[in-house]
């Protein structure tokens, strides 16, 4: 019987298991998103979380620089990492756990990770799991850019359209304003058309025509000169 005995096997000897899980602890604190299967997140989440513990229980000594801590608050921090590294054996991991994720979680009493489940492995159809921490609730989300098209369009023109003294909008850059009926066209400045006629392309590789020879007159003398 197994009791009191937490955990799978996984089918893996126990020093291969221990690797595994501190690989995969170390994986999720740097990159803060893995992709595995969902009975080995299952099994990866208690101890992430239980490593994150150890760092936030610190509590507000993590956002002090380590020059103005205390000699009690340094021990405090010594003792927590050492504790961390039992699980973690990538102190670069636990570093960053200590700078970064530590002061993030202060305000948050556990529940530090989440689990999406995703589609199957192929080859073996394993179901797959996305296990990644949850994001700073304090950061400040970045501005959506303006969306590009014809509501853009609208948009630019009409900061064009300015409104005169009358209360009138005038009409955007570029385009002529039409007389209105009290005001008449002065046929003097309008330009007569031409008229339409056939067009002809012009190119540029093409020679002239070419004259016809001169034709010769026969006289009627004859080639041996006599009649």
């Amino acid at each position: 019987m197994r009791h009191k005995r937490a955990g799978l096997h996984l089918s893996r000897t126990a020093a291969h298991r221990k690797a595994l899980f501190s690989n995969m602890v170390a994986a999720v604190l740097t990159y803060e998103r893995i992709r595995t299967t969902e009975v080995k997140a299952k099994e990866i989440r208690r101890l992430v979380e239980r490593t994150i513990t150890w760092a936030r229980r610190l509590g507000p000594v993590l956002t002090k620089k380590p020059e103005k801590r205390t000699p009690e608050e340094r021990g405090r921090v010594v003792h927590a990492m050492r504790m961390a590294l039992r699980m973690v054996r990538d102190r670069d991991a636990v570093l960053k756990l200590f700078d970064e994720i530590g002061p993030r979680f202060l305000s948050r009493h556990g529940g530090y990770t989440r689990i999406m489940k995703i589609a199957q492995r192929p080859g073996d159809a394993a179901p797959m799991a996305l296990l990644e921490l949850i994001p700073d609730e304090g950061a400040k989300a970045e501005p959506k850019p303006a969306p590009k098209g014809k509501a853009g369009k609208a948009s630019k023109a009409a900061k064009e359209v300015k409104e005169t003294k009358d209360g009138k909008e005038a009409a955007p850059k570029g385009k002529s304003k039409e007389p209105g009926a009290g005001q008449a066209k002065d046929k003097s400045k309008v330009k007569p058309k031409r008229a339409a006629g056939p067009k002809v392309k012009k190119d540029a590789g093409a020679r002239a025509p070419a004259k016809p020879a001169a034709t010769m007159k026969r006289s009627g003398r004859s080639r041996g000169g006599g009649e």
